[in-house]
């Protein structure tokens, strides 16, 4: 009879990756949906930050082909460039 050898499993080599720091600007609405998905993302166990809402949301949009993805950007009210007044 063998007796159970333990498997090691070496974990990943994480790489540092460079980090960019950016800001912009959203509609209320679309502002109100990271608090209402960060919501949902608790509610399933996996708490998520405003960051990784939108890198997810990268991800989704790349995996998209070119139809699709301009459809959904044309679903989009456009916005005025520049930053909002202040009082505003």
């Amino acid at each position: 009879m063998k007796a159970d050898v333990p498997v090691v499993v070496e974990a990943p080599v994480k790489v540092k990756q460079k980090l960019v720091r950016d800001s912009f600007t959203l509609p209320q609405a679309d502002f109100d949906l990271i608090g209402q998905l960060k919501a949902r993302a608790i509610a399933f166990g996996r708490p998520a930050k405003k960051s990784e809402l939108l890198r997810a949301g990268l991800q989704a949009l790349s995996a998209l082909n070119d139809a699709r993805l301009r459809a959904a950007l044309e679903t989009l009210v456009p916005l005025k460039p520049g930053r909002p007044k202040k009082g505003s």
